[in-house]
């Protein structure tokens, strides 16, 4: 079996067709088995495509690495509500720096936290007993507890607060740790102490499917998706997976997608270039989700987005704080960390409208991720509140590759912006620069120098320039600046 201290070791032979582990958390940011492959942050891959894909959504950006960007709670709930997003707030700042990045405070601000709203943790289990989580516990109101009888006739015997599908019993208890941070991410209780969920009056219902070492088996979460899709889950959480495909797992997906619940799934730690399974069948059902750390770069253990067209988002992932058993908090990394933030905006965006479809919060989860809604001068969610710099110097980045793919990387002195700069200090920054900032930044990124090329730097500029022209139509009153 794994042993969910070592995420990324291989799973053995004899093991493949049953075992699934955990993308469990670690306390710092490496990945242990070394001989795994992983790619640069920003590697060549990572040219932007604009497509047409199966969510009915035309003129996406779908990014090789990052898929649809960063999850929004913001522009996700005002969609779902029909406007374009809510005014900012104040930052929280410190240990809840994650819920700043994905605007969940402007979403609590407008009296949307979840309430209502059932997440199914299919994890170690849950420490019901924690402070930050005790009440906000779903109960099973339909069983008496330990009387010894399936009072609801569902199949299982004092299921009062859930089931544990690896050992078949009622105990839930969470001896890992990785289920109570997944939990406390999505709905720590909002109390003065502790943490804050991104939801934090939405229920957890705990579904153990996996063992106090962070291993399980198909037929356990086949089993618990089912049990969270007919025990009223709305949303169910995986932060867990394997390199194998499983049908009877993909056919309990596609069962929870039919009957109006929507799955989040962790991409995977291993830095390869698509996620695992069960965030493979996120091109059919259910949102996958990869890490990004407080400045929103894609951490390097993450899974990659893939060149096929998945219902990809990413969210904070990196060193994130949370519950953990004993009434105690600690800071956890892995796309499991950032699987229960989109989890969480879900929650958010059922509470706000409860006749949203799977296929409906996909798409408004994907139209209003960082790739689309926001384009480079938005006020993205920098935690400092200011411009997000590397959404530029990425989008340039991006373009320019379009048209001339051997380039990969930049280098850091011809970045548009700084760290610490923001969009009000962008005129300043031109009128300091001989000649077009961003004419010159593109060449230099074309050609590491000014040389004329013979006419082929003339030709390409031309292209390039009318590509990001197009880009900034939504930020119509900023192109004076530049051309």
């Amino acid at each position: 079996m794994l042993n969910s201290s070592d995420t990324n070791q291989a799973f053995r032979k004899e093991e493949v067709s049953a075992s699934w582990s955990l993308f469990s958390p670690r306390n710092e940011l490496t990945i242990e088995n070394s001989d795994l492959p992983f790619t640069n942050q920003r590697s060549s891959a990572t040219y932007t495509n604009k497509i047409t894909d199966n969510f009915g959504i035309s003129d996406a950006e779908y990014n090789h690495n990052l898929g649809y960007g960063l999850v929004s709670a913001a522009e996700a709930v005002g969609k779902a509500l029909g406007n374009n997003g809510f005014p900012n707030v104040p930052s929280l700042g410190g240990q809840e720096w994650s819920a700043d990045l994905v605007q969940a405070p402007e979403v609590w601000s407008e009296g949307y936290t979840g309430k209502g709203v059932i997440v199914a943790v299919l994890d170690t289990g849950v420490d019901y007993q924690h402070s930050d989580l005790n009440g906000n516990i779903w109960t099973n109101t339909k069983e008496i507890a330990s009387n010894g009888i399936d009072d609801d006739l569902n199949g299982y015997i004092d299921d009062v607060s859930g089931w544990n599908f690896h050992d078949g019993n009622n105990d839930i208890l969470d001896r890992n740790s990785h289920g109570t941070h997944v939990s406390g991410i999505i709905a720590g209780e909002k109390n003065g102490f502790g943490v804050t969920g991104i939801a934090y009056d939405a229920q957890i219902m705990p579904v153990k499917v996996l063992g106090d070492s962070g291993s399980g088996y198909y037929d356990s979460i086949s089993n618990g998706i089912r049990y969270a899709v007919d025990n009223g889950a709305n949303i169910i959480n995986l932060s867990l997976g394997g390199k194998f495909p499983a049908n009877n797992i993909a056919e309990s997906l596609e069962y929870a997608n039919s009957m109006g619940v929507v799955v989040v799934m962790s991409a995977g730690n291993y830095g390869e270039s698509k996620p695992c399974y069960p965030g493979l069948d996120a091109d059919k059902w259910g949102l996958v989700v990869g890490a990004v750390d407080q400045n929103n770069q894609l951490a390097d253990f993450s899974n990659r987005a893939g060149s096929n067209d998945l219902a990809y988002v990413t969210a904070p992932g990196v060193q994130v704080y949370s519950t953990i058993p004993n009434n105690e908090y600690d800071f956890y990394s892995g796309t499991s960390m950032a699987s229960p933030h989109v989890a969480g905006v879900v929650a958010l965006m059922l509470n706000a409208n409860s006749n949203l479809t799977p296929d409906r919060v996909r798409q408004i989860i994907i139209e209003t991720s960082g790739n689309n809604a926001h384009g480079i001068f938005s006020n993205t969610r920098d935690v400092s509140g200011y411009l997000s710099n590397n959404e530029i110097n990425n989008e340039i980045e991006m373009i320019v590759h379009n048209h001339n793919p051997s380039f990969n990387n930049a280098p850091s002195d011809y970045q548009l912006l700084n760290s610490g700069e923001s969009i009000n200090q962008i005129p300043n920054l031109i009128s300091a620069f001989p000649g077009n900032i961003i004419g010159d930044t593109i060449k230099r990124f074309l050609y590491n120098d000014n040389e004329d090329n013979s006419g082929k730097e003339d030709n390409d500029m031309s292209c390039i320039i009318k590509d990001i022209t197009e880009q900034l139509q939504p930020y119509q009153q900023l192109l004076n600046f530049f051309f």
